[in-house]
């Protein structure tokens, strides 16, 4: 007895299309070599899958997701399911793993606790502030970093630059750098290294403002731990001081883009060499405020760059000459 046409039909097509994806499979094999492909041809879509790009095949699925497993719609949602605390930072001593008691007299339904309370609470607070040093590195550490905090939020720059610096301030303690200097003076020149590293610089005078040390001694530890720990520091770019120049003197982006171009000019002629990057970019406003007819004094120009009018003066008149506009 022979079966149905339909049931016949259906079998002889899945045996084709079984037989067709060992066919491709076979083709993929052949074509896709993962030791030979070009990381320029491979794509990451946004939900983690990675393909190449000239063939479309799939090269990783099912990423693994790290965040959490749970899900929340506002901050008030987050705050309740969250099982975990603050990310570590190198900014505190102790990374921020210890546990800081309150100095809120209260319990946990917001109630005043009693006076006998409050006093038990209160010498748990300071022994808790005693065991979180153990030894005089730590004091030294705990001292530093504090010092940093305060003179990087005197100087208004992100935290990536206190975390910068407080890594090099950890490698030079690590390394024993801090024998014979002070530790305001170390502290001072990693924040400083920082800054440059991350391309926000501030000038020695700047931080020294702010510091409790003075200027000489931080450019001295400054060339020493740079030195020392290999720091690789690129010249600084006059450019990155002219947004905040003109901020500080009420320019307007005219002026600011003539300064960068004048800048940008004298520099590949080789005016640049061997000058103070402050000077140079308040040299290069002070010519742009003149030609845009926002014209700043260079006791102005001077005080916000913290250099000499006579500095401006110098690096102004090079600058108009390689220009060919001193006329």
């Amino acid at each position: 007895m022979t079966r149905p046409t339909r049931q016949r039909e259906r079998d002889v097509e899945r045996t084709r299309w079984q037989g067709e994806n060992e066919n491709v499979d076979d083709e993929e094999e052949d074509e896709i070599d993962l030791d030979e492909v070009d990381d320029e041809d491979l794509v990451r879509t946004g939900d983690g899958e990675l393909i190449h790009e000239p063939t479309g095949i799939i090269i990783e699925e099912e990423q693994i997701d790290p965040g959490p497993e749970w899900r929340a719609f506002n901050h008030s949602e987050r705050q309740e399911k969250s099982r975990v605390g603050a990310p570590t930072t190198q900014t505190m001593h102790d990374k921020g793993l210890t546990t800081t008691i309150d100095w809120k007299d209260k319990d946990a339904y917001g109630r005043s606790i009693s006076s006998r309370k409050r006093s038990q609470m209160h010498r748990l607070r300071k022994w808790q502030e005693r065991i979180r040093t153990k030894d005089a590195g730590e004091r030294n550490l705990q001292f530093a970093l504090s010092e940093i905090d305060r003179m990087a939020s005197a100087l208004g720059v992100p935290r990536s630059v206190r975390e910068v610096a407080s890594v090099i301030y950890r490698r030079a303690l690590s390394e024993d750098l801090i024998r014979g200097r002070s530790i305001e003076g170390v502290a001072t020149s990693a924040l400083y290294a920082a800054c440059r590293k991350e391309g926000i610089p501030r000038s020695l005078e700047e931080i020294s403002e702010v510091s409790r040390v003075e200027r000489k001694e931080i450019g001295r530890t400054y060339r020493y731990i740079s030195q020392e720990l290999g720091l690789e520091m690129k010249p600084v770019d006059p450019k990155k001081y002219v947004p905040r120049f003109c901020s500080e003197l009420d320019l307007s982006k005219e002026v600011q883009s003539k300064a960068n171009e004048i800048i940008e000019t004298t520099a590949e002629k080789g005016l640049l060499s061997g000058k103070s990057p402050t000077g140079y970019a308040a040299a290069a406003i002070y010519a742009a405020s003149l030609l845009c007819n926002e014209k700043k004094t260079q006791r102005e120009v001077a005080d916000v760059a913290q250099v000499t009018e006579v500095t401006i003066r110098n690096r102004y008149q090079e600058q108009i000459e390689a220009m060919g506009i001193h006329g």
